[in-house]
């Protein structure tokens, strides 16, 4: 598997927030109601929501293998020692094959090699009823941290595990 992260650029924004409908569309009405995945779409995954997402710090990749696109993930480093995932999203047609946790993985290593400490946290959030995600995130050695419940507007709460995999670098 050569799965690469290419990286973003602002010209992506609109790529990116059709690959982020499309995905939403298709995974998350067996989670929350259509009526707030269209208004998830329109606060987090619009071009200018992404464009300010950009623009505040996140690094956006495409996750790529030759030619196909597989999806997109953003990341950010919040501390020396600790970095968010953002956004992690995987078409659901080429889920099962290994391509997440190969993007983990190399996600991982690409930090270590950057690293100046010996040990590192990833974060994420993921909703507490999304059970493929959290089961994903178990097999990569991910834990559950807390439990948060985030105000998203318009009377929506993202009920959500916060998930952290501590990576100790062997030097």
């Amino acid at each position: 598997m050569n799965i690469e992260l290419i990286p973003a650029i602002k010209t992506d924004a609109e790529k990116i927030a059709q690959m982020a409908a499309d995905i939403w569309k298709a995974y998350y009405p067996e989670i929350i109601t259509m009526e707030q995945i269209d208004y998830m779409l329109n606060k987090f995954y619009s071009k200018q929501a992404l464009l300010e997402q950009i623009e505040a710090g996140q690094n956006f990749y495409l996750i790529k293998e030759d030619d196909i696109e597989y999806g997109f993930i953003s990341i950010s480093k919040k501390s020396e020692n600790d970095y968010f995932i953002h956004k992690f999203y995987i078409y659901t047609n080429t889920q099962r094959r290994s391509i997440g946790s190969a993007i983990i993985e190399k996600l991982t290593k690409d930090i270590s090699s950057q690293q100046t400490t010996v040990n590192f946290n990833l974060r994420l959030t993921v909703n507490r009823q999304n059970y493929k995600a959290i089961n994903f995130y178990f097999k990569n050695q991910f834990r559950i941290e807390s439990v948060e419940d985030f105000d998203i507007g318009n009377s929506y709460l993202m009920n959500d595990f916060v998930m952290v995999k501590h990576v100790k670098i062997d030097i």
